[in-house]
């Protein structure tokens, strides 16, 4: 199982237990994950890193001074 972090600008948009789909972009180096449609996004990950399954498990939501952060876990 892999867990991955989400950056997501407002609150509301998943909630907790909720099944999400990602896509994936490829940079030049990187790739990055958005969950759909556009609700938030992953930061950068090697190759070695890629995820292989396209949806995941929202584990949790957590929020601080920097904004909202959606945790989940993808089978791999």
């Amino acid at each position: 199982m892999v867990n991955m972090k989400f950056k997501m600008e407002r609150p509301g948009l998943v909630s907790e237990g909720e099944k999400v789909s990602v896509s994936e972009k490829k940079t030049a180096l990187n790739y990055t994950y958005i969950i759909e449609p556009a609700i938030a996004m992953s930061g950068c990950f090697k190759v070695n890193e890629r995820i292989q399954s396209r949806e995941g498990i929202v584990e949790k939501i957590e929020h601080n001074e920097r904004g909202y952060y959606v945790y989940v876990n993808f089978e791999n």
